[in-house]
């Protein structure tokens, strides 16, 4: 008799049970081709708002709507069967007050299929993620850089350079933390202070741009693989693909104009044949 065990996706509790064990590997995704390749080595998908710039071509994730993430947010599910989804809120989707929020995760979360959202904000949004979480619904925070606020704070800039800024970022991981968050990002955090804030916090830190020191990390993936057009000076490329592509498309290209295109004969043929 055969048997069939489907492969259990990971939760939020999970995620939340590495604090200071096994490190966790995140990575983002918007495609489900991409989230199948992702599935196989990370333990969080991460769709997120970068997808404005990545995909669309926006200097800003400021654009990016609901209806966006939950589109992409599809995908991936369809692609993936083992990692943590979670979805960005897009900026102006949860701000405005507790129940916005509730009304727009929990479309999020019944519409795609996925297993958590992310909110960006600190001590400002604490009350808005013990709301979420009292209904049911895992929250990741995110504080440091927040890139929803760049019109406010004026650029993508590090927090955390000066010692005079540590208390405010520390007590906004610490009220992440303490609303119920299952895991907190922290952006482009200077190393001593991302250090400080994961060996206080009870849930796992996991960094993008705020070093080793952390719980875990997280990058977008077309930074990593050399797709993205500007990347920041934190990002580690692991390969370099734009090049390649560019090779492959013009060689493509030169086929086509020159006639010698296998496919194309291909087709002519079977329509020669048809007619």
């Amino acid at each position: 008799m055969s048997t069939y065990t489907e492969e259990k996706r990971l939760t939020a509790p999970d995620i939340r049970s590495r604090k200071g064990g096994l490190p966790i590997v995140m990575l983002t995704s918007y495609h489900a081709h991409t989230a199948r390749i992702v599935d196989r080595h990370c333990d969080v998908i991460l769709v997120g708002d970068s997808l404005g710039m990545v995909m669309h071509g926006f200097e800003t994730t400021i654009p990016v709507t609901l209806d966006m993430m939950i589109l992409q947010g599809h995908a991936v599910m369809r692609g993936s069967r083992r990692a943590l989804v979670v979805i960005d809120m897009p900026f102006g989707s949860y701000e405005a007050s507790k129940e916005q929020a509730f009304l727009s995760a929990a479309r999020v979360m019944k519409e795609t299929g996925c297993g958590a959202i992310k909110v960006e904000g600190g001590q400002r949004m604490s009350e808005t993620i013990a709301f979420l979480v009292e209904r049911g619904i895992p929250v990741m925070g995110h504080v440091g850089l927040t890139p929803q606020s760049i019109n406010a704070i004026g650029g993508f800039k590090a927090q955390g350079r000066d010692p005079a800024d540590w208390e405010r970022i520390e007590a906004d991981a610490r009220a992440v933390a303490d609303a119920g968050a299952f895991a907190v990002v922290l952006e482009a955090v200077a190393e001593p202070l991302a250090a400080r804030i994961t060996g206080e916090i009870a849930i796992p830190t996991i960094g993008i741009g705020a070093s080793p020191a952390c719980d875990g990390q997280v990058l977008v993936l077309e930074d990593m693989l050399g797709l993205s057009p500007r990347v920041p000076k934190f990002v580690k490329r692991f390969t370099d693909l734009g090049p390649s592509i560019d090779a492959a498309v013009e060689a493509y290209a030169t086929e086509v104009r020159a006639r010698t295109f296998p496919g194309s004969a291909h087709v002519y043929a079977m329509k020669k044949k048809t007619t």
